[in-house]
């Protein structure tokens, strides 16, 4: 009669526990299915909740956010990024063709890709030259996507400062004997 219980125990833990997993699992569908990837802070939740009106969003969002804290999401840095755009559909996305034609050049560890079908993203890029995280851009304003790339990317405009700080020209002589190197 103990073996029997034990084995029920047993038996019941494990139910349990798979459960458990298989409502983890679904948990985590669920923020992809609602458009959250997980990457939101939860103090971007409160902000939404200043416009947004439906509560039952934001406890989606809550379910869904990062906490901020000392080693949170907030200190991740990368290497480089990709931004990933259909050409076609460029003319859609304003604020991110803006940023492409206008800023782009500020930002050495950064290169266009134009990939048919779409849409702007960001993939970020680890010291390998490896994707570790893709994030939409879609309705970024061009002053978010600035602002992301000069918290999340390594050595950009730092680097460009310095290149601006040197002379465009060596010297005269060396433009007068050859001006083809320097346009």
């Amino acid at each position: 009669m103990a073996t029997g219980n034990a084995w029920l125990l047993y038996l019941l833990s494990a139910c349990f526990l798979i459960s458990r997993l298989a409502c983890a699992h679904e948990s985590s569908l669920n923020c992809e299915d609602l458009g959250f990837t997980g990457l939101a802070l939860c103090s971007d939740c409160d902000s939404l909740a200043e416009f947004v009106k439906d509560e039952e969003l934001i406890s989606e969002c809550r379910a869904c956010c990062a906490q901020e804290g000392e080693d949170s999401i907030t200190k991740i840095t990368y290497s480089g990024a990709i931004l990933e755009v259909c050409m076609r559909k460029l003319v859609f996305y304003p604020n991110v063709q803006s940023f492409i034609e206008d800023d782009l050049p500020k930002y050495l560890n950064i290169k266009v890709q134009y990939r048919y079908g779409s849409p702007p993203k960001l993939i970020m890029l680890d010291e390998d030259g490896n994707n570790k995280e893709t994030i939409r851009i879609d309705n970024w304003k061009k002053e978010h996507i600035e602002q992301f790339l000069k918290e999340k990317v390594k050595g950009n405009l730092e680097r460009y400062l310095k290149k601006e700080s040197t002379p465009r020209f060596a010297s005269l002589t060396d433009f007068v004997s050859n001006p083809k190197k320097f346009w």
